[in-house]
């Protein structure tokens, strides 16, 4: 495997050099749990401080963006809940794009996916739904499994709002959204819908609400099979931090490679500081520290 700063395809520093906004993971980038991972508070000092625009993307749909910028707030950084983009928000959008008025909807999430639908306008079913939705739920039970898979074989739509087995936390990883898209899957025999990353539209909307193009856009996660694959799919730079689920044994095997590896966002600020200088700079200058 390359050494971390060390573009992992073309050392292309003019790519970096010309990035104007950033899409940032959430979980296992920004914080891990209730705790902010080292530097992410100076980083987006920085981020501000540089006028880099950017947009909070994750696929956690159990809250609203306003509790996750209270939850940054408590963290030390300063966000407002539109610079958060959730799964649930982006799920949400694309039904009330795509989907008859009055359509009915049964959820299987938590509170952010159930409020983003509200506020789209869908009424929560629990019977003859037209859609079953499913994310991230912490009080699942066997009876929710029973009513979506029955649903779904009666030929509801079923839309998942991210596919993530698990979701990192400060005890280690846990059963994600996709444990349970999986789970309905195997059940019903159908395969679902995924709307929240490695699919492209949550990108784009947040592409769309700063005003930026691919070519000035970079993607930063932790994980190559959602933030690098989707980073991909729209063609813009892809920044993979090694602060959450993905490791360095798993990178060194992945046929999937992100554009620059860091060890965390510290390590991505002084690369980005360094770029903006428009300087020369050689790959042992970003290594981590």
């Amino acid at each position: 495997m390359a050494p971390l700063g060390w573009a992992t395809k073309v050392p292309d520093v003019t790519r970096m050099r010309g990035l104007r906004a950033l899409l940032l993971d959430l979980d296992g980038v920004v914080y891990r749990g209730n705790r902010a991972l080292p530097g992410a508070v100076e980083f987006f000092a920085f981020l501000q401080e540089r006028g880099i625009r950017f947009s909070l993307i994750t696929n956690n749909s159990t809250q609203t963006g306003a509790q996750f910028a209270e939850k940054l707030h408590r963290l030390g950084i300063a966000v407002s809940a539109a610079d958060v983009l959730t799964s649930a928000e982006a799920t949400a959008d694309y039904l009330s794009a795509t989907a008859a008025p009055r359509s009915r909807v049964l959820v299987v999430g938590g509170y952010g996916l159930r409020a983003a639908l509200r506020r789209v306008g869908f009424g929560v079913a629990s019977h003859h739904p037209d859609y079953v939705v499913v994310g991230l739920d912490m009080k699942l039970t066997y009876a929710k499994l029973c009513r979506a898979s029955v649903a779904i074989r009666a030929g509801a739509r079923f839309i998942a709002s991210n596919a993530d087995a698990t979701l990192p936390t400060e005890e280690g990883e846990i059963p994600g959204s996709g444990a349970i898209v999986a789970a309905l899957q195997a059940a019903s025999g159908v395969a679902p819908t995924v709307i929240g990353k490695p699919q492209p539209l949550m990108l784009e909307m947040a592409m769309g609400r700063l005003g930026v193009s691919p070519k000035e856009t970079a993607i930063v996660g932790d994980r190559l099979g959602t933030d690098v694959l989707a980073g991909h799919r729209l063609d813009i730079c892809t920044i993979l931090v090694l602060t959450g689920v993905t490791t360095r044994e798993e990178l060194a095997e992945a046929s999937l490679r992100p554009d620059f590896v860091f060890a965390g966002l510290r390590q991505l600020q002084e690369a980005l500081a360094t770029a903006q200088r428009n300087t020369p700079y050689h790959a042992n200058e970003l290594r981590s520290r």
